[in-house]
């Protein structure tokens, strides 16, 4: 028997508990991993609360660990049991002292990087890595703008773009995240809560605004997002924190300037064993070379995943948030 944390209904945190199961042998191309740390992210909110569904409850939550094989089932043959592996992929259910998924869906982990640093960073840090580097490639001296730019996701953009000689432009909430922000790489900060964003776009531009706006919030930073792009501007919509963009009338791309919108998701751009590896060792490269340091913030027990998802959800956190088995 193993722990593991589940959800029988929809709701708020306190839908998650801490149950005994039985760990599934690995079937044929699946491999069973006992986590050492768990990801913390803002998509399992989303599952949690219905806002995307789970294939069926009871459901496990989480997508993101790092650990050390146990099992493997017929037919794998590029994982082998003891190896150091961490995986940012369904199916649900990271959330718990092991985790049975296919092969495909891990990566190797070098010694250099540690499971906490792992865990902690796969997800976020390969969203970067296909944010920045494949939805659009950017150039050095381009200037971005980044929203939640002290974030989980946002803390890795503001290393991963200074790296890349990238102006990002990052909005935040309180002076606090604007120094965090500034310290980690971003050219400049915009305080949303005191300040008007696209105007202070345009003037850091000198009237040109961005050629890419990254937006991870949603609903609430949406039309800004948009009032902050060149025309012919690629809209990166990536997230829905404030809640989901909906009705969207294409005519406002006309209007503000013919402009370009995606709706990119990792599982696209990870989508086999081969593309996720490459994506991972450029990501573990700007950790081991110094380029990105991954910031752990917060760490609490398996028990305590729902009183972490509030903490993540009221935006107390800074940083990243690992769970530990």
């Amino acid at each position: 028997m193993a722990k593991r944390i589940q959800f029988s209904q929809h709701g708020g945190p306190e839908v998650l508990t801490l149950v005994d199961f039985e760990p599934a042998a690995p079937g044929p191309q699946q491999v069973r991993v006992r986590n050492h740390a768990i990801g913390l992210n803002f998509i399992d909110t989303y599952f949690r609360s219905g806002l995307y569904a789970p294939p069926a409850l009871p459901s496990g939550l989480g997508t993101e660990a790092a650990g050390v094989v146990e099992a493997v089932g017929e037919g794998v043959t590029r994982i082998k049991v003891g190896d150091r592996v961490a995986y940012a992929g369904g199916p649900l259910g990271a959330y718990s002292e092991v985790h049975t998924l296919p092969e495909a869906n891990l990566v190797k982990l070098p010694e250099s990087i540690s499971f906490e640093q792992a865990a902690a960073v796969m997800l976020k840090g390969l969203t970067v890595q296909y944010l920045l580097r494949q939805t659009y490639a950017l150039q050095a001296g381009q200037t971005v703008l980044f929203h939640a730019a002290a974030g989980g996701v946002g803390s890795l953009a503001c290393q991963w773009a200074k790296a890349l000689g990238v102006k990002l432009i990052g909005t935040v909430s309180s002076p606090e995240k604007a120094a965090r922000a500034k310290a980690l790489g971003a050219w400049e900060t915009i305080d949303y809560s005191r300040e008007d964003v696209a105007q202070r776009v345009l003037e850091l531009t000198g009237g040109k605004k961005c050629p890419v706006v990254y937006d991870g919030v949603g609903q609430d930073t949406w039309l800004t997002s948009l009032d902050c792009l060149a025309p012919r501007g690629l809209m990166v919509s990536f997230g829905n924190a404030s809640g989901a963009v909906s009705g969207v009338n294409l005519g406002i791309l006309a209007q503000k300037g013919s402009l370009y919108v995606t709706r990119p998701t990792l599982a696209s751009y990870a989508n086999n064993a081969e593309n996720t590896q490459a994506m991972a060792d450029e990501l573990f490269e700007m950790i081991a070379s110094g380029k990105l340091a991954v910031d752990i913030q917060q760490r609490y027990p398996l028990a305590e995943a729902a009183k972490a998802q509030a903490e993540l959800s009221a935006r107390r956190t800074v940083g990243s948030t690992v769970l530990l088995p």
